[in-house]
This record gives C-alpha cells, sequence and structure tokens, in this order.
C-alpha cells in the first residue's frame, strides 16, 4: 500500500512546497542588489521570529556551526564558563569548550529533568570568573523545555552573558530575544524555520558584543567580527563569504509564510499539537520520558516493557511512511521521540498516532485501537 511520506523528526522537519520551489529557481550572483536585498528582507525578518533588535548573522552551516561561533567569539583559552545541560545537545556547549581550551563547569541533571534556575543562581555567586552561561531552550533529546525568561532574569544581574541554543525552538516555541534580556541566541535552518538543513544564524547584543571584543580564541570562518563588517558596511546587507544563495531564498519565502500565520498563532498551534502527542501517548499507556515542562517542539516517549524499539521505529518509517527519532546518549534503546514542529499539522500528528498504535500492536502491545487517535483529536478539534 502507498502512504505519503512524512517527517515527523525534530529536524530536519517537512519543508513546504513554496519553499521547496524557490530551490528550483536559478541561482543569482550574491555580489548582485537583488541577492543583497533579499538577503536584508531576511534579516529583519528573522529580527521578527527572534523577537529581538540585536544584530542577526547568518553561516551556512549547520546549526552546531553557530553553537561553536558563539564559543570562539567570547571565550578565551582558560575562561571560566557555565553550562547548564539537560540533554545530548546541552553538552555539547561543553564538547565544544574543551575543544578551544575553555574551562566549562558543567551543570548536568537528569536527563528527562529541567535544569534548576536557583542553582545557575548558585553556582554564578559561587565563581564571579563566570564570563558566560550555555543552556538550550528547546532540548531535542529529551523533550525538555528550559525556563529561559527566569535563567536570562537571572545571568542579566551579573557580568556574564546568557547564550541559549533554540535550534529546535526558534520558531516553534516562545523566544523573547529582547524582553528576557538573551545575550546571544543560535538557531539552524531545519527545524521551525520550514527550510532544508544549512543555515546557522546568530543573534548578539550589544553586552555580547563587549565580550567579543576581548575573545582570543582562533577564528577565521566563524569570525563575527568580519561577519558583522560585511553586514553592515552599506545599507544592504552582505556576507564576507560565499553564502548558501538558495537557502536564503528558500527562507525568505519560509519567513513569508511565518508572518502570514502570525508568530504567536505559530506557537499555539505548536502548543495544540504538542498535547495532542503527549495525550494520545498517555492513552496508549505509555509513558512521557520528560513529564515537567516539556518541549512544544518534540515529544519523548518510553518505550513500553516487552516492545522492541528498533522494530517499532522501522515499522512506522517503512510500512507506514512516518519517520520519527530514536533515543540518544543515556537515552538509546529506551525512548523514541516525535517531533511535531515546523510544516505540522492536526492530520500529521493524527497519522502518526494512528501508525504508533499499529506498530505497537504488530509487537503484540495491548490496547484499543484507535484510543490514542481519539485522545490526540479530543484536544486538536476541542471535544
Amino acid at each position: 500500500m502507498l502512504y505519503k511520506k512524512r517527517l515527523m523528526t525534530p529536524g530536519p522537519t517537512e519543508v513546504p512546497p513554496t519553499v521547496l520551489a524557490e530551490a528550483a529557481k536559478p541561482i543569482m550572483h550574491h555580489r548582485t542588489p537583488q541577492f543583497r536585498k533579499i538577503l536584508t528582507e531576511v534579516v529583519a525578518g528573522l529580527k521578527r521570529v527572534f523577537k529581538t533588535e540585536n544584530d542577526i548573522l547568518i553561516y551556512p552551516a549547520a546549526g552546531t556551526g553557530a553553537m561553536e561561533a558563539a564559543v570562539v567569539n567570547l571565550c578565551s583559552p582558560g575562561d571560566h564558563i557555565l553550562v547548564a545541560s539537560c540533554g545530548n545537545f546541552g553538552n555539547r556547549w561543553t564538547d565544544i569548550a574543551k575543544a578551544y581550551g575553555v574551562q566549562s563547569e558543567h551543570y548536568e541533571v537528569a536527563w528527562g529533568t529541567p535544569v534548576d534556575p536557583q542553582e545557575i543562581q548558585k553556582r554564578l555567586a559561587a565563581d564571579p570568573a563566570i564570563k558566560a552561561v550555555f543552556t538550550t531552550l528547546s532540548e531535542t533529546s529529551t523533550g525538555i523545555e528550559s525556563d529561559i525568561k527566569t535563567i536570562a532574569g537571572i545571568v542579566a544581574k551579573t557580568p556574564a552573558v546568557l547564550v541559549v541554543d533554540a535550534i529546535s525552538g526558534l520558531g516553534a516555541i516562545p523566544m523573547k530575544t529582547d524582553e528576557w534580556k538573551a545575550d546571544v541566541v543560535v538557531a539552524g535552518s531545519q527545524k521551525g524555520l520550514m527550510i532544508p538543513p544549512g543555515l546557522a544564524i546568530v543573534s548578539i547584543s550589544a553586552k555580547a558584543w563587549e565580550l567579543a571584543n576581548v575573545s582570543k580564541c582562533p577564528k577565521y570562518y566563524f569570525s563575527w567580527a568580519k561577519a558583522q563588517k560585511a553586514m553592515k558596511a552599506e545599507a544592504l546587507a552582505d556576507t564576507p563569504y560565499t553564502p548558501s544563495i538558495s537557502l536564503i531564498l528558500q527562507l525568505a519565502e519560509a519567513l513569508r509564510l511565518i508572518e502570514a500565520e502570525g508568530l504567536e498563532a505559530i506557537w499555539d498551534r505548536h502548543a495544540r499539537l504538542a498535547q495532542a502527542t503527549r495525550e494520545a501517548m498517555k492513552a496508549l499507556g505509555l509513558k512521557l520520558y520528560a513529564p515537567q515542562q516539556a518541549s512544544n517542539a518534540v515529544t519523548a516517549i518510553y518505550v513500553p516493557e516487552n516492545v522492541d524499539v528498533s522494530k517499532l521505529f522501522k515499522t512506522v518509517r517503512d510500512v507506514y511512511g512516518i519517520t520519527l527519532a530514536t533515543g540518544q546518549g543515556v537515552a538509546k534503546g529506551k525512548i523514541f521521540r516525535i517531533g511535531h514542529l515546523g510544516y505540522a499539522d492536526d492530520f500529521d500528528v493524527i497519522a502518526t498516532v494512528a501508525a504508533v498504535e499499529r506498530a505497537l500492536l504488530e509487537q503484540n502491545y495491548v490496547l484499543q485501537i484507535g484510543q490514542g487517535v481519539a485522545a490526540a483529536e479530543k484536544v486538536l478539534f476541542g471535544r
């Protein structure tokens, strides 16, 4: 039987048809007024999504490129930083810091639980030498959403800057960069921004620039100063090196779609899809990996006893056409994850829940067919 292919992972995500079509356009030269006008409009649109008036820089890279750029532009070898991690991608901050000789105080909570803002406050008070706090808005590996508003309020009262990995959260859940006083926010293109992988984006506050101006970590391609010089040299935005031209065109169209729906409406849509997914899984008797502060971008679910997660994943993907995500790190083999962000709608969630039901039944898991779907529909249709 033919099934529509669905990508229900926390990245990459589905790409809208009009955004896909932009990649089929002939390549234009990046040093032309035509392209630079588009780039200028993209930067303005990104500022609205980031909810910031801070500087925005764009690199041809995965989101990890923006993470590395944040470390090398803010830090010097031997500097003290604090990493507040609740999963695999939070740990990546420490790995990058170590690669550049930056001393990371690693505060990691049990996976499936959120970081405690008060613990961050305690550690900042204990070590005034900490120059930056690195954390995660939406932890993809565990399905946790951090309380960035509270964390930012704590860090703002200190000399340290706050750096937020919003790669899977931006455009899916609230991230109010300026209002919350987040100094550096990094994002990737293949999540809530609804385009293919390949763009890394960073917003930088005046406070962060002060630290960047004295950074001694080696950098060239990821230099904020070089990118900023090109961006601000003339009336139209520019880049120091060749940009990902087609991806910028796609991002311009994706931002038009975001503007049309409205950012707050998009946040509400993601909240509804996430709630529907969580209620469906609970109705099937499955246990959520992150029962508190669950992210509206991705839901992580424990695999029940006597169910083979690898077989479950392959059945949903190869038989029913829906790609999910499995566990990472300490959660490998214990959970599966359903992404519901970006270009996702009610019926994507319903189809995914139905596929999970069928795959569970094929492994003799006891359930009443349709009970998960019914729970999801109750949330989605308000009945």
